[in-house]
């Protein structure tokens, strides 16, 4: 009998984190339509994006990062707006309001998200392609295999050259027969925790910690990060931006002196692969810089080339 306890109890603990993900609030088409922006129906999914500033504007692309779906571009797409740039945001596959397909989200994943998504949306001339954490990692690896499409390179807190997400998530990722009991049972409250002792930071988003807290509840939002953690989060991007380097995209890097999550060592790797690339580096900032010190970060980003 105390045998059968045990084994019950033991069953209902593996089983307790799967019960969970499959009664989080998943998404709707009504939850798509009441929110701004539109749907494109693409080849792995529904895409949800948002355009920006002039329409006969240079187009500019802005690619989000691993957790925190397109709102988090919203006062530097604003910005760019303002610049004259007609400007794209849209959310990754397994965030925000786009589609939770299955599959590797490895370089290739998320470089069809975007090739569609330019094709669905008939953007034929070059792009600025701007990419924030995990973010530059898509745009870095897009911009290598599609140089064509793309006229300048901007990468705010990249990751894909040394990163540091915390023991859960690397745990997660280190041991692939239990990575997926670890990240649904324990990866929401920890990214939870840490997101609670950043209320007191400043924001230029409105309510940002809860805002993020609540994509943390929804179905699909783990297994999304997990595999975006074993997909393009463990690539070397090393070609990729030799690629870069080699057929000459101005490349402009953007990151915060106290990053603990995309260290300053990324800029000097970066140096190495691509010594044109243009390092800025903003005092006082850490990793929630795009929305912590949106003007430091804006005022770098005028110097993008909207003409010429």
């Amino acid at each position: 009998m105390i045998g059968w306890a045990f084994l019950s109890a033991g069953t209902a603990l593996v089983a307790a984190p799967f019960i969970a993900e499959a009664f989080r609030p998943r998404l709707t088409d009504k939850r798509r339509a009441a929110a701004t922006g539109q749907v494109a129906d693409l080849p792995n999914g529904p895409t949800w994006f948002q355009w920006r500033g002039p329409r006969d504007g240079p187009v500019a692309v802005c690619v989000h990062g691993l957790t925190t779906p397109s709102f988090v571009w919203g006062p530097l797409a604003d910005h760019l707006a303002g610049l004259g740039f007609c400007v794209l945001t849209y959310d990754l596959y397994g965030r925000g309001l786009s589609a939770r397909p299955k599959g590797e989200q490895d370089s290739a994943f998320f470089n069809a998200q975007l090739a569609a998504l330019l094709d669905h949306q008939d953007i034929e001339g070059q792009i600025t392609l701007l990419g924030y954490s995990m973010g530059g990692a898509i745009a870095t690896g897009f911009a290598a295999v599609h140089p064509d499409r793309v006229r300048q390179l901007c990468l705010i807190a990249p990751a894909g050259l040394g990163h540091d997400l915390g023991p859960v998530a690397q745990m997660a990722v280190n041991h692939p027969n239990i990575g997926k009991w670890m990240m649904l049972g324990f990866y929401p409250r920890s990214l939870r925790r840490g997101l609670d002792s950043e209320r007191g930071l400043p924001s230029a988003i409105p309510n940002m910690v809860d805002l993020q807290i609540a994509e943390s509840r929804k179905h699909g939002f783990a297994p999304a990060v997990l595999s975006s953690l074993r997909g393009i989060m463990d690539e070397d991007l090393s070609p990729a931006h030799r690629a870069i380097r080699d057929v000459g995209i101005p490349t402009l890097a953007i990151w915060g002196e106290t990053d603990d999550v995309i260290p300053l060592a990324g800029r000097d790797r970066l140096t190495e692969l691509n010594p044109a690339a243009h390092n800025v580096v903003i005092p006082g900032a850490g990793h929630t810089l795009a929305y912590t010190h949106v003007a430091e970060v804006a005022a770098v980003l005028e110097t993008l080339k909207t003409s010429g």
